[in-house]
């Protein structure tokens, strides 16, 4: 499997070798800035694409067709659309934090996707405790909602921020438990070190029960904390015509948009990182000839092909289940998933310091 660290320390040697540190750092820093950008564009237009179609494939129904060859150019029409339009001001609205409001979710969102590992020795940013890292920094995306409602002086506006962060912040806590439990299982909170620790087998196979209930509590909170069907109540057109955003246009409106798009990417991209491997290929026991054919699929193959198969089950969920109430939606983090959480790391716990679970 080809280690992209090889390509990255040659290019630093290469400018080292004609320029001081600081203006290497300085250049090396503004490609990856370029890269992380690009990447989350193109991803976010691809996953409002794939969501299309899928939704569509669900329902029995064509998707988009009429611009370009099947429909292929319909996303670049809406970004064109999304792009011209006029941002309309608010009357007795806050401006600046209602201006401000899409920063906040949308830094939130590119800075814990920098911290995905994309390939072998492809990651922008590595922390020893890397995990805890894209915990504390996702919570930001919650500070911008609540001031997009509370910026906007509108009844929708408000209720639909409440909600979203009454859920966001709910769901959290879950998300926090299931990852916790795959770092006691691990013993390192480095996403780098996460991913080699299932060199020998994913911790979906390999961390015995706990880590299978761990996967599952992960999908349902993932799914609640990106405001998707069924959870999708922030969003309730109609209750709220569009929730929190409702009073956003023009590129305002597009960076939220983008952001929920990534964000789905992201949270899939965190249970590839945790349960599923990350960029490690699948290995079986005693197949060696089927191993060394699976080495030769590259790492970031398998990263995105991993990724967006966990899309695919939190998309199904949102056009197969109808919308809960919110007292449904908080009952269910509270009553069921967040005491089987703690329930599960504990247990968890008890496994690794037994050595009953089958990591290598």
């Amino acid at each position: 499997m080809f280690d992209f660290s090889v390509v990255t320390e040659w290019f630093n040697n290469l400018l080292l070798g004609v320029m001081p540190q600081w203006l290497a750092t300085t250049i090396e820093c503004v490609i990856v800035a370029v890269l992380l950008l690009l990447a989350y564009t193109v991803l976010a237009m691809f996953y409002i694409m794939y969501e299309r179609w899928v939704c569509a494939w669900f329902q029995c129904r064509r998707g988009p067709l009429r611009v370009g060859p099947w429909g292929s150019l319909q996303i670049f029409a809406d970004v064109i659309k999304m792009l011209i339009k006029e941002v309309v001001g608010l009357w007795k609205s806050d401006n600046l934090l209602h201006k401000l409001a899409p920063y906040f979710v949308l830094v939130a969102s590119v800075v814990v996707f920098a911290c995905l590992p994309w390939g072998k020795g492809l990651q922008a940013i590595d922390f020893n405790i890397g995990i805890f890292f894209m915990t504390a920094v996702s919570s930001l995306g919650v500070v911008g909602i609540l001031l997009a409602g509370w910026s906007s002086n509108s009844k929708y506006t408000m209720i639909g921020a409440m909600r979203s962060g009454a859920q966001m912040i709910s769901y959290e806590l879950s998300i926090g438990l299931a990852m916790l439990t795959i770092v006691c299982l691990a013993g390192t909170m480095s996403v780098t070190g996460l991913v080699e620790a299932q060199e020998n087998g994913w911790f979906i196979f390999t961390g015995h029960i706990p880590a299978i209930i761990a996967f599952i509590i992960y999908i349902i909170a993932a799914t609640a904390e990106t405001n998707r069907g069924p959870f999708d109540l922030p969003e309730a057109e109609h209750e709220l015509t569009a929730g929190y955003h409702t009073e956003y246009s023009g590129i305002h409106f597009g960076f939220f948009y983008l952001a929920e798009y990534l964000n789905l990417f992201i949270v899939s991209g965190i249970a590839t990182l945790l349960f599923l491997g990350g960029w490690m290929p699948l290995h079986v026991s005693g197949w060696d000839s089927f191993n060394a054919v699976m080495d030769y699929i590259p790492s970031t193959i398998w990263f995105l092909g991993k990724a967006i198969l966990v899309s695919f089950i939190i998309i199904w969920f949102k056009w197969s289940f109808p919308r809960v109430r919110i007292d449904q939606m908080l009952a269910l983090e509270w009553r069921y998933l967040m005491p089987i959480g703690l329930f599960n790391l504990v247990l968890m716990a008890v496994i690794v310091s037994m050595g009953w679970h089958f990591a290598g």
